[in-house]
């Protein structure tokens, strides 16, 4: 039986960890150094880290914090945020990355999923898909949730991992931040379409929102989260020995 994981969200904007709702109102929460560390020593599976506004200033991504973040870690690590060529893929490995995320950078080129498996595996490569509904339809948005591409979600999303993503991050902007649990309806329909392990993010808001997700969709194979674990509404052993007592499989 597969072990589900459970991994906090560090969204960094100027060196500093901040989250918001829906994407938006961004307010700052603690040093993306400090609080690694800290979910390192406490039971994370893993710790992913996004430079939100790298995309949207159209700049590359922060590699000083990022490398100290590395250095006090001893989780996987996925990086993302203004990935956009194999030299980006390179730089941030180089920081002491684990997994590459790519969104924008992937929607301007495609290809960039390709190749970058190609030299780096498709373990390696995560695609991060950022998703809305707009008139009941999954849309496709880049920029950190800014700009709506038009492209219907689940199609692009398969398309990717036929290109080589090795696991996706399915964000649900309509979730995001909210607290009102899982997208279960959007994270079933990719689930329902790749073959490669499938991130839940966007709408975690307490624990019963994790025992809903694994025993609905079977298949997700994480649950990340950002909020709530930053703000110390729900201790990640807590959750994770919770999560065991309803029969889920979790490494304690």
């Amino acid at each position: 039986m597969i072990t589900k994981r459970i991994i906090p969200c560090l969204d960094v904007r100027n060196g500093r960890v901040v989250k918001g709702v829906n994407f938006e109102g961004l307010s700052d929460v603690s040093s993306p150094v400090e609080l690694g560390k800290y979910y390192s020593d406490n039971g994370a599976d893993e710790l992913v880290f996004y430079d939100i506004t790298a995309s949207a200033e159209g700049r590359a991504l922060f590699t000083d914090i990022l490398t100290e973040v590395a250095k006090t870690i001893f989780i996987p690590l996925t990086v993302g945020g203004g990935i956009n060529t194999l030299e980006d893929f390179d730089r941030v490995l180089k920081c002491g990355a684990d997994k590459v995320s790519v969104n924008s950078g992937a929607i301007r080129n495609p290809d960039l999923i390709t190749q970058a498996a190609k030299k780096y595996g498709d373990q390696c490569v995560v695609l991060s898909a950022d998703v809305k509904r707009v008139n009941g339809v999954y849309r496709v948005f880049a920029k950190g949730g800014r700009e709506n591409t038009g492209m219907e979600a689940i199609r692009w999303i398969k398309s990717c991992v036929e290109r080589g993503a090795g696991e996706v991050v399915l964000n649900s902007i309509d979730t995001d931040g909210v607290k009102g649990g899982f997208d279960l309806e959007m994270l079933d329909a990719v689930c329902n379409v790749v073959n490669v392990p499938v991130i839940a993010s966007g709408g975690a808001g307490c624990k019963e929102d994790f025992i809903t997700l694994f025993n609905t969709l079977p298949k997700v194979d994480a649950g990340l989260a950002a909020s709530i674990f930053h703000f110390g509404e729900v201790e990640i052993a807590d959750l994770k020995k919770t999560l065991q007592e309803n029969g889920i499989n979790v490494r304690l």
